[in-house]
């Protein structure tokens, strides 16, 4: 008798968190949703548990939302979680008053804002030429040859020769 339930916007592999009402102007919740973006799910949490900022605690709050509703509402890997979007939006602002000399005022505007952070579980892959290089090596193939000498690039280098001199 309700309503159809919507489409899926997101993909199988994706959860996403959403935090309103966070005390902080957007452009200093920006600064703090710019360090986690793109980080693996576990170091995001390590470095918003160090963030000096104080809203830091607030977006932990939401990551560790999002990554519990990826595992609990779509069987997704902890491990695996990488953060994909942390995006910041604004939300309602405060107007307040604030009385200033010959009896005028001034507005002061205490904004709110939110963050929205999605999930992706991505599985990593170690590359497969640095597993051969690292076998071929250990069974006494060549090692890479070394980088030239500075003698021999600077001669080229149209450098002037210097004498040896005797003493």
């Amino acid at each position: 008798m309700g309503k159809e339930a919507r489409a899926r916007v997101l993909s199988d592999s994706q959860a996403t968190a959403i935090g309103r009402g966070l005390r902080t102007s957007p452009r200093k919740l920006n600064l703090v949703a710019q360090s986690i973006r793109g980080m693996r799910a576990e170091a995001a949490l390590a470095e918003l548990t160090f963030s000096p900022k104080r809203v830091a605690h607030e977006v932990k709050k939401v990551l560790q939302s999002a990554i519990a509703n990826a595992e609990n509402n779509h069987d997704l890997d902890v491990d695996d979680l990488v953060v994909t979007e942390a995006s910041v939006g604004k939300n309602m602002v405060l107007k307040r008053f604030h009385a200033r000399a010959r009896g005028r005022g001034a507005r002061i505007e205490k904004p709110f804002s939110q963050i929205t952070i999605v999930v992706e579980e991505k599985r990593e892959e170690a590359p497969a030429k640095k597993e051969t290089a690292a076998k071929s090596e250990a069974k006494g193939g060549k090692k890479p040859a070394a980088k030239k000498s500075a003698k021999k690039s600077s001669a080229k280098s149209g450098a002037p020769k210097r004498a040896k001199e005797t003493a």
